[in-house]
């Protein structure tokens, strides 16, 4: 018996190991095979990723190329026109100024202009730029001095860049005058701002000229990234890439990597560059890694089950975690279908992008009336309610005063509605410069008085002087309002409620609004336009969502954030006006 006892121990040993042995040989290759097939797929996935940028580069580049050689046939064919001619030669241009209209919308350009033979803007489809001089100016001494058209560059009030092509008229000759036509590229950086890139154009010196971050427009591309690591396109495009780092960065903004794409214009030796986030390449390699993890589980579960088959307890576990698996790879492979078809849509949702956008702008503009219009009346009812109460007390000349604010009220309502009548119109070279800290006393002050009804706090940090920014001063207020008016619906259930605007000034304009309420629950979805977290009748959502589009047109940013010691705070940040002359003027 001993030496049976023996024989069976020296069988079992050996059994042992070599189960042991095979399943660290499992593990090995599972190892080995992951690691290779994320190398392989990595770089299969990166350069078609690269390929589709390219080609999306491309596309931007035919359109760039479109849109000035479209415009450049322009002067040429307004240079023959007889009533222009005759205009320039008879001295009357009564009738100038709306041939150049019927025009414009046509060949969709940003204006036209009629100069005469000194240089003076005799005709224009912006009647503000009539009677101006451009005899200094470079499209009208190139035009004057070259018998073709010719390509010129000048620089906005606003920090941008206006594009010009520019032709001398003549008549039997004698130069007579320039017509000047204002190409409009602007539509092409929003085009590019819908997708997942930060995309920018840059001249034979390297400085941007086009691009969808706004405070790159001037730089050089080291300096734009030194300086402004795209706090809005590349925000939303790039995403967390810190594990299997076996992608081939091309650049880094921020500490993350992007994949950077840069080709030639075709036109006065431009450059366009893009970058594209890594994450659609990740997300594609882990789908394939954790089918592949998920085999091995299970190779490695039925192995385990194998080699434990008498232990009926350890079966029924491995049974349960081989099922649970089974459904997460059809989870999972159900993702991947998804995403696939996801992709396959994104060429035609491109496309449609443009429409889209125009209908939902409709929608929106149209519940943006209401909404801008809610607070000035909730302020008119107070005044009404105070200005009855102090008639009943015979004290008339405070009722006069409560009288005078509702006419106040009134004219703001007319001029919201007249701004939100001239919306689609309205744009940068109508702004003007603006002391933000003016702008907040009369937001707190329209909004006087709902903090009494409420027993608010408020406290104010603002600088001694002027902070200037240069804007619409109505609608920073409406931003304000809004940003106040959350915070006092926020605070409905807090015992000692408060509110504290700080107004700050640096390398930009910053104004915090905090409260002392709950906080936010969902900041992702929190800009988006008609998601509310109020109940039904109180609120239908747009007011942040016409905030962040206020903000944007300024040049500037809108973003929230939950404070560590409770409460939520909105901070704006727009650009700073430093030329002295026009702070003086504001003055």
């Amino acid at each position: 018996m001993s030496a049976e006892r023996t024989a069976r121990s020296d069988i079992t040993v050996p059994r042992r190991w070599g189960a042991r042995l095979a399943v660290l040989l499992l593990l090995v290759v599972a190892v080995t095979t992951i690691y290779v097939t994320n190398q392989y797929l990595t770089q299969r996935f990166t350069e078609t990723t690269r390929n589709r940028a390219e080609l999306r580069i491309a596309l931007y580049t035919g359109s760039l190329i479109s849109e000035l050689q479209r415009a450049s046939v322009v002067p040429q064919l307004l240079a023959r026109d007889p009533a222009l001619i005759g205009a320039l030669n008879s001295g009357d241009y009564t009738q100038s100024s709306q041939r150049l209209l019927s025009f414009v919308d046509e060949i969709e350009a940003a204006s036209l202009t009629l100069l005469d033979s000194s240089g003076k803007s005799v005709a224009a489809t912006d009647r503000n730029r009539l009677g101006e001089d451009h005899s200094l100016t470079l499209h009208y001494a190139r035009a004057m001095q070259t018998p073709g058209t010719v390509f010129t560059i000048s620089r906005s009030s606003a920090g941008g860049y206006v594009f010009y092509y520019s032709r001398r008229v003549e008549d039997g000759g004698n130069n007579l005058g320039v017509i000047l036509v204002e190409v409009d590229l602007q539509r092409l950086e929003t085009s590019w701002a819908g997708v997942s890139d930060a995309v920018f154009v840059t001249n034979g010196e390297g400085r941007i000229l086009l691009t969808t971050e706004p405070r790159w427009r001037g730089l050089r591309e080291a300096e734009a990234l030194d300086r402004q690591s795209a706090p809005s396109a590349i925000a939303r495009a790039i995403r967390a890439t810190a594990d299997w780092s076996a992608l081939p960065v091309d650049a880094y903004l921020r500490g993350e990597a992007v994949m950077r794409t840069e080709t030639a214009v075709g036109f006065e030796d431009w450059r366009m560059v893009s970058f594209t986030t890594y994450a659609s390449v990740r997300e594609r390699v882990n789908g394939v890694l954790a089918l592949e993890i998920m085999g091995f589980a299970i190779l490695l579960a039925a192995t385990f089950w194998a080699m434990n088959r008498k232990t009926t307890s350890r079966l029924i576990i491995f049974a349960r975690e081989s099922a649970e698996l089974r459904k997460l790879n059809a989870r999972l492979q159900s993702e991947i279908a998804e995403r696939e078809k996801v992709e396959k849509d994104l060429q035609v949702a491109e496309q449609t992008l443009a429409q889209s956008s125009k209908l939902a702008a409709l929608g929106e503009m149209s519940a943006a009336v209401s909404h801008e219009l809610n607070q000035p009346l909730a302020a008119m009812k107070t005044y009404l309610a105070g200005a009855r109460l102090l008639l009943s007390r015979k004290r008339p000349e405070e009722a006069i005063a409560s009288f005078q604010r509702i006419d106040d009220l009134i004219e703001r309502m007319g001029a919201i509605t007249k701004q939100l009548k001239s919306y689609a119109r309205k744009g940068a070279e109508s702004f003007e410069p603006v002391d933000t800290r003016a702008a907040v006393n009369a937001a707190l002050a329209l909004m006087e008085p709902q903090f009494k009804a409420r027993n608010m706090t408020i406290t104010r940090t603002l600088p001694p002087g002027p902070v200037m920014i240069l804007g619409d001063r109505l609608r920073l207020e409406q931003v304000i309002i809004n940003l106040v008016r959350n915070a006092l619906d926020a605070t409905k259930t807090v015992q000692n409620p408060s509110i504290h605007i700080l107004l700050a000034e640096g390398e930009t304009v910053t104004i915090q609004v905090r409260d002392n309420g709950p906080g936010i629950e969902n900041l992702e979805n929190l800009f988006e336009p008609f998601y509310t977290t109020k109940e039904p009748g109180d609120g239908v959502g747009l007011g942040l969502a016409i905030s962040s589009g206020i903000v944007a047109e300024l040049g500037g940013r809108l973003m929230a954030r939950n404070a560590a010691a409770g409460g939520a705070v909105f901070e704006l940040q727009l650009p700073i006006l430093t030329d002295l002359d026009a702070v003086t003027a504001a003055e």
